[in-house]
């Protein structure tokens, strides 16, 4: 063995994340020697700041077709295979206590640090030794074996696991390492764009709405391919809260979006209902009775509603303002991109990986999991649940 040569590993996994700690703990609970490296000073970081650090850890109703994909049969294996609810079953025997919040959305009582916490015991008690601060520097490939080059010195393993994320917030240490790992060995990525992230607004717009920043409303935001009923936000760059953060990971540049400000009930019959029991009452007073009023004001200043009593516009124009309400159409000038996007979509492409053990197709003993791959997860703990579930069966997959 070399001199810079250390100790070889049965396997090597790169990346101290949601997968990467499930990986590394799964693999060692099965008697395999595990090292799991990152260039990060604290494992987890990513947890730590999700869900208000109170970490949205999985949901109750994951099911595949909560998962964008170029393939989107490829996670139905390990989303069957390791469930939300074996996931909660660890969450429970380690004494952490969590709720439900809305739509099967579960997260901590307390603190998110409770997740990693029990991650690194998981990795503790199973003997997968965890080693932060170390920066990779190459990765090579000779006669079945893989060297990879450390800032700590070279290890070699016959199994390497890429559990190193995407590029969405980058101030906790994205790279493209992975991506640039897996065209290294011959696999190809499907174009990565941010997804889970707020719209920013083309300046007229941004200059009308500006004084809503802060204001929030439950609302029914579409495309022509999907649609999500939650809640929208204003903000000083544009529009944010879950339905927009959902949206934008189906929204293509220069698309028009429509958004039901009054998804629970039908606009235009409160619009003729009111013409005809209070004929003197204004839109903005009708409207304000169920959005809140500065909103109504600057969506009528926006939108030039007629500022008439209701007995005194015409129907066309109560026409217009029913559906401007039931169907607002907002065009976004873009994304905030990377810098706040939860995740990345596209990545390195599902069909040349097997999706029952993660092991690329390409290249025996190369394995990729969580966020690294095109497999994206709706907003609410499902891409928690796909690093659980990713990391698990290729922890459990590896050969002794």
């Amino acid at each position: 063995m070399p001199a810079n040569e250390l100790q070889p590993f049965d396997t090597l996994v790169i990346g101290a994340g949601a997968a990467g700690l499930m990986c590394a703990a799964t693999a060692a609970k099965r008697g395999l020697s595990v090292l799991l490296i990152d260039h990060a000073k604290q494992a987890g970081k990513k947890i730590l700041i999700s869900g208000g650090g109170r970490c949205n850890f999985t949901n109750m109703y994951t099911a595949p077709e909560n998962f964008l994909s170029d393939n989107p049969h490829f996670c139905k294996s390990a989303l069957s295979r390791y469930t939300q609810w074996d996931f909660l079953a660890m969450v429970d025997k380690h004494g952490i206590a969590w709720h439900e919040k809305t739509l099967g959305q579960l997260f901590c009582d307390d603190s998110a640090k409770d997740i990693v916490r029990m991650l690194m015991q998981e990795c503790s008690d199973a003997d997968a030794r965890v080693q932060l601060r170390t920066e990779v520097i190459a990765v090579t490939e000779q006669h079945g074996s893989y060297h990879v080059n450390t800032s700590a010195g070279t290890y070699t393993t016959r199994n390497l696991v890429i559990a190193t994320g995407g590029l969405s917030m980058p101030k906790l240490g994205a790279t493209p390492f992975g991506y640039k790992v897996a065209e290294q060995f011959g696999h190809t990525i499907k174009p990565v764009r941010a997804g889970l992230v707020p719209f920013t607004l083309q300046d007229t717009d941004k200059a009308a709405l500006a004084d809503l920043s802060g204001v929030a409303a439950d609302v029914v935001a579409s495309n022509q391919r999907t649609s999500f009923k939650e809640a929208m936000l204003f903000t000083h760059r544009g529009l944010s809260g879950p339905a927009m953060l959902q949206m934008s990971s189906y929204w293509h540049p220069g698309e028009t979006l429509q958004v039901n400000l009054l998804p629970n009930e039908d606009a235009d019959a409160l619009i003729k209902q009111a013409k005809q029991q209070q004929p003197r009452s204004s839109l903005i007073g009708l409207f304000s009775k169920y959005l809140p009023k500065r909103m109504v004001q600057t969506l009528a200043a926006h939108g030039q509603w007629p500022s008439k009593n209701l007995a005194d516009i015409s129907n066309s124009d109560l026409e217009r303002v029913a559906e401007l309400i039931s169907a607002w159409p907002i065009k976004p000038n873009g994304t905030e991109g990377y810098r706040t996007a939860e995740v990345t979509i596209g990545g390195i492409d599902v069909n040349q990986v097997s999706s029952k053990t993660m092991e690329s197709k390409l290249q025996p003993g190369l394995y990729f999991i969580g966020e690294v791959l095109d497999v994206t997860g709706w907003l609410g703990g499902y891409n928690f649940q796909w690093a659980w579930s990713s990391g698990w069966v290729c922890g459990e997959s590896i050969p002794k």
